[in-house]
């Protein structure tokens, strides 16, 4: 019974301790790589995509999108380079016709719609 009373000491190797030190470290630098890869992954290329990334463009082009920078001040529209985007647009629309789903078409055309509105609006003043 004195034997059941007297605590049991754990023995730990100390090439055991270096070892799962080791083995942390590695783990942690594995997430920190995971996660400097996931913030600099490109999102899927799509048809949205290309819709968004034109549309901003041409949004740019117009003075309507600023670089943070660049917030308080006036930026003359460009509407050369709006009205190319434009067209790339349309061109764009004109050759899927028929092609795209109703969400695709959908985004297309009221991008379309919005970027010719504003242009009108915004050339007009000048």
């Amino acid at each position: 019974m004195a034997e059941d009373k007297q605590e049991k000491k754990i023995i730990i190797d100390e090439d055991w301790k270096v070892q799962a030190q080791k083995e942390r470290e590695t783990l942690k630098q594995q997430e920190e790589e995971a996660a400097n890869q996931a913030a600099h992954e490109m999102p899927p290329a799509d048809f949205m995509g290309l819709v968004s990334m034109l549309a901003t463009q041409a949004f740019y082009a117009l003075g309507l999108i600023r670089p943070e920078d660049q917030k308080d001040q006036h930026i003359e529209p460009d509407f050369v380079m709006a009205k190319f985007h434009i067209d790339m647009l349309t061109v764009l629309e004109e050759k899927t016709k028929g092609n795209l789903n109703a969400d695709e078409a959908q985004v297309l055309k009221s991008s379309l719609d919005q970027l010719r509105m504003l242009f009108v609006q915004l050339s007009s003043k000048v």
